[in-house]
C-alpha cells in the first residue's frame, strides 16, 4: 500500500531487518531505452561491474544498478522485476563524457568540458556515486521524486516530516516549501533525504558531503519534486561531492535507518551508554525534563519546592548572567539529583560596554581580531548584527597559550555544574575565514567545533584536572552525535514564519518598530514574555493568524510529523526541542507536543520563574507529565528507535517501539477513540508490563 493506507509497508517492524548488516534492500536498476549512449571501451564486465550499451550497470545486494553516464540518469529494477527511478538526469548537464573504464567493483570516467571525474562503486549494499572537480564549479543532482509511483518524501527538517507528494498544503505557498532551498550542513538535522515508492518500495539518498550542499524543493503537476546542489569549491576544500543512493522497504523512517547505519559503518554512531560509563553524571538525563529558571526558581529553596512535588531528575540551565546559579543552589540541585548547567556561547564578540552581553565579552585581543572575515575583508556580522561571529580557528591557533576557552568554562563552572550548554557549536552554521591571519574552511570550521566540544565533554578543556561535563548545544546537526549527551533544537521542524513571529516583525523591518508584538519581548526581568507569555494564534493580529496558523501546521501536525532524528541517533543523544518554545509557550499545542514527547521518548522542556504568574501551573504540569515519562526514558533512553506505524488511515494514530519491544508507545492524535485508546491519550508499556495511561488534557491547561 502507499503511505495513504493506515497499513503502510513500515508495519513490517524494522526490528526484523536489524538481523541484517543494513535495513536496506539493494539499489537496482534497469536499462531504459533511449538513453544517450557514452564513449565507452565497449562492454565488459569485472568483478561483476559491466559497462554496456553506454550504460554502467553495478551489482549490488539484491539487483543491479545502472548508470547513464552520459546523463546521470539513474534507474532500478528491483529483485521481484519491478522498475523504478531513482534520479532524473542531472537538472544541468555535466557534459558529454569520457571513456568509462572499470577497475575493482567500480568504474570511472570524466567531463572534459566541466572539468569533472566520476566513480561509481558499491559499499555495504548502497551504490554510491562521487564527483570530483577540478575546478569551481556547481551541479544539480541528484533529481528526486519523479517516478509516478512516488507518495511521499521524508526530510529531516527538525524531527522530521514525511509529506505526502500531492498534499495541497505542501504543494501551496501557505507551507514556504516549494521555491525555497535548505542548506544540508545547517538546516537539516541529518543529510539525507527519501522517497516512499509503495508497494513496500523506497528509496533513501544520503549526502555525507554536505558542507556546500543543498537541497531545493519543487512543485511539478502538484507533485513534491527535490533536487540537490552541490557548489564545489576549491578555496572551501569542497570539490568532491558523494552521493548514497538505496532502496527501502518504503517506510516513513527509512532514509534515517540507513544513515543510523552509515553512521555505525563508519564509526560515527556515538553511544548514549558508553557516554553514561565514561562520565556517570550523564546518566541523571535518563528520565529528566529539561528548564531554564529564573528567579527564586533557580535558589535552593526553588530546587526544594522541585522537589517536594516529586521531581526527582531535571536538568536546569540558567544564563551566565550577572545573577547566576550560586554554590550553595547549585549543591541543592546536585543534592536533588539534578544536572545543573551555565548557558554559554564561544560564537559571539563584541565592544565591552553596559549592553554587552556577557558571553560577547572576551579579553582584550579577542574583538576584533579574532572575527570572521568575508572575501571583502569584512567581519561576519554576528546575531542580530551586533559585533562578529569569531573563527574557531583563531580560538584553536591562541588557546595553547592564552587558555581562552578554558578559563572562560572554569570560571562558568566554578559553583560546582556538572553540565553546559554550550550554543550554536552544534548547529551546523560553518563559516569559511578569510583573515590571513587564522585562515579557515567550513570543514575546519567543523573540525574545530568537534574538537573544543570534545573537550569540554572529556575535560581535557582544564589542562590542570579532568573534570568532564555533560554537554548540550543547540539544534544538533547529526554529525555531532558523538560529543554530544544532548541538544535543544533538533526536535523543532523550524517553519520560517517563526522568526517573525518570535521577534515581531512580519512586514517590518529589524530597525523598526514591530508591527505585531503578541509575542512578547525581554520584559519583565525575572521572567521575560518572550519566554514566558503564552501565546495563541488568536493573539495575533488578524493580517498575521494565517500565517501563523500556517507556521504551527508545518511545525506540529502529527499527520506529517515522523521520527527521523529519533531513528537515526535515539540511544547516541537525547534530543529536545528549542529552549525558546518552552512547553508553556503554545498552549494550543500541548497536547500534540505531550504526545510526540511521549511517542518519541524525548523530554519536554519548561522555563521556571517564581516572578511568572503561571508558575505553579507550569510546575505542576512539569510533575504531572514527568511522573508518567520518567521510567520509559530510564529503561529505553539509551535504545534504538526499532519501529514507527500508523495505525489509522489519516496518521493520528501512531505507534513507536524502542529497543526491539523495551518501550511499545501508541499514542492518538485524534479524536475518536481507536482499538480502546481515547483521542488526545497514550499508552506505554515496558517489557513484561501492562500499558500506563496518559491523557495531556486531564494535567495541562
Amino acid at each position: 500500500m502507499d503511505t495513504n493506507s493506515g497499513k503502510s509497508s513500515i508495519a513490517r517492524p524494522l526490528r526484523r531487518r536489524a538481523r541484517r548488516p543494513l535495513l536496506v534492500l539493494a539499489v537496482t536498476t534497469a536499462l531504459a531505452a533511449g538513453l544517450t549512449p557514452a564513449a565507452t571501451a565497449g562492454p565488459a564486465h569485472v568483478d561483476g561491474v559491466r559497462v554496456q550499451n553506454g550504460r554502467v550497470e553495478v551489482p549490488v545486494a539484491g539487483g543491479t544498478a545502472t548508470i547513464d553516464p552520459a546523463t546521470l540518469r539513474i534507474d532500478a529494477r528491483t529483485d521481484d522485476g519491478r522498475t523504478l527511478r531513482v534520479s532524473d538526469p542531472a537538472a544541468d548537464a555535466p557534459g558529454r563524457p569520457g571513456r568509462v573504464t572499470t577497475s575493482g567493483r567500480g568504474a570511472q570516467w570524466s567531463y572534459p568540458a566541466r572539468g569533472l571525474r566520476a566513480q561509481v562503486r558499491v559499499e555495504h549494499g548502497r551504490l554510491l556515486v562521487t564527483l570530483t572537480a577540478d575546478r569551481d564549479t556547481t551541479l544539480a543532482w541528484p533529481v528526486t521524486g519523479s517516478d509516478p509511483a512516488s507518495s511521499a518524501l521524508q526530510l529531516p527538517r527538525g524531527e522530521g516530516l514525511s509529506l505526502p507528494v500531492g498534499d495541497p498544503f505542501w504543494n501551496s505557498g501557505r507551507a514556504q516549501l516549494v521555491g525555497s532551498e535548505e542548506d544540508m550542513a545547517s538546516q537539516l538535522t541529518l543529510p539525507a533525504w527519501g522517497y516512499t515508492l509503495g508497494g513496500g518500495r523506497g528509496v533513501s539518498y544520503l549526502a555525507p558531503t554536505d558542507i556546500d550542499t543543498s537541497l531545493g524543493y519543487a512543485s511539478r503537476s502538484g507533485r513534491l519534486r527535490t533536487t540537490a546542489k552541490h557548489t564545489f569549491s576549491g578555496g572551501n576544500a569542497t570539490r568532491v561531492y558523494t552521493v548514497a543512493f538505496a532502496l527501502t522497504d518504503g517506510s516513513p523512517v527509512a532514509p534515517a535507518v540507513d544513515y543510523r547505519h552509515w553512521l555505525a559503518e563508519h564509526g560515527q554512531l556515538g553511544s548514549l551508554s558508553d557516554k553514561i560509563r565514561r562520565n556517570p553524571e550523564t546518566g541523571k538525563l535518563l528520565g529528566a525534563f529539561h528548564a531554564y529558571t529564573w528567579g527564586g526558581d533557580r535558589t535552593a529553596a526553588g530546587i526544594e519546592h522541585l522537589k517536594s512535588l516529586g521531581i526527582d531528575r531535571l536538568w536546569l540551565g540558567y544564563d551566565a548572567d550577572d545573577a547566576p546559579m550560586k554554590s550553595e543552589d547549585v549543591a541543592a540541585a546536585t543534592k536533588a539529583g539534578y544536572l545543573v548547567g551555565p548557558y554559554d556561547s564561544f560564537a559571539n564578540g563584541r565592544d565591552k560596554g553596559p549592553d554587552t552581553p556577557p558571553n560577547s565579552a572576551w579579553p582584550d585581543g579577542v574583538y576584533p581580531s579574532f572575527c570572521v572575515r568575508r572575501a571583502d575583508g569584512s567581519p561576519q556580522p554576528g546575531f542580530h548584527q551586533q559585533g562578529c561571529y569569531l573563527s574557531s580557528q583563531a580560538f584553536e591557533q591562541a588557546e595553547q597559550q592564552r587558555h581562552l576557552l578554558a578559563d572562560r568554562t572554569r570560571s562558568l563552572v566554578a559553583a560546582g555544574a556538572s553540565s553546559y550548554f554550550l550554543d550554536v557549536d552544534a548547529a551546523g552554521e560553518l563559516f569559511r575565514d578569510h583573515d590571513a591571519g587564522h585562515p579557515m574552511t567550513m570543514a575546519q570550521d567543523r573540525a574545530n567545533r568537534l574538537a573544543r566540544m570534545g573537550r569540554l565533554t572529556d575535560g581535557t578543556y582544564d589542562g590542570t584536572r579532568s573534570r568532564p561535563l555533560v554537554l548540550g548545544s543547540e539544534s544538533a546537526g547529526a554529525w555531532a552525535n558523538q560529543v554530544l549527551a544532548f541538544d535543544h533544537g533538533s526536535g523543532t521542524p523550524v517553519d520560517g514564519r517563526l522568526w517573525p513571529m518570535e521577534n515581531g516583525h512580519f512586514d517590518s523591518a529589524p530597525d523598526q518598530p514591530k508591527d505585531d508584538p503578541a509575542w512578547g519581548g525581554y520584559m519583565p526581568q525575572g521572567a521575560p514574555d518572550t519566554f514566558f507569555k503564552p501565546v495563541r494564534v488568536s493573539d495575533f493580529k488578524a493580517e498575521h493568524r494565517a500565517a501563523v496558523a500556517d507556521a504551527l501546521k508545518a511545525m506540529y501536525d502529527p499527520a506529517y510529523r515522523v521520527p527521523l532524528y529519533e531513528t537515526a541517533l535515539h540511544g547516541s543523544l537525547i534530543n529536545v526541542e528549542r529552549w525558546e518554545l518552552p512547553f508553556g509557550k503554545l498552549p494550543e499545542e500541548k497536547t500534540t507536543r505531550a504526545l510526540l514527547a511521549m511517542l518519541y521518548n524525548t523530554p519536554l522542556n519548561f522555563v521556571l520563574s517564581d516572578k511568572d504568574r503561571n508558575d505553579e501551573q507550569n510546575v505542576r504540569e512539569l510533575a504531572s507529565l514527568q511522573r508518567y515519562f520518567a521510567p520509559l526514558h530510564q529503561a529505553a533512553g539509551t535504545k534504538e528507535l526499532t519501529s514507527f506505524d500508523w495505525l489509522t488511515s489519516d496518521r493520528t494514530v501512531q505507534r513507536t517501539v524502542f529497543g526491539n519491544g523495551t518501550l511499545t508507545v501508541t499514542a492518538n492524535f485524534g479524536s475518536a477513540a481507536h482499538d480502546g485508546l481515547p483521542g488526545g491519550c497514550v499508552d506505554a508499556a515496558l517489557k513484561g508490563g501492562k500499558p500506563q495511561r496518559l491523557c495531556p488534557a486531564d494535567v495541562v491547561a
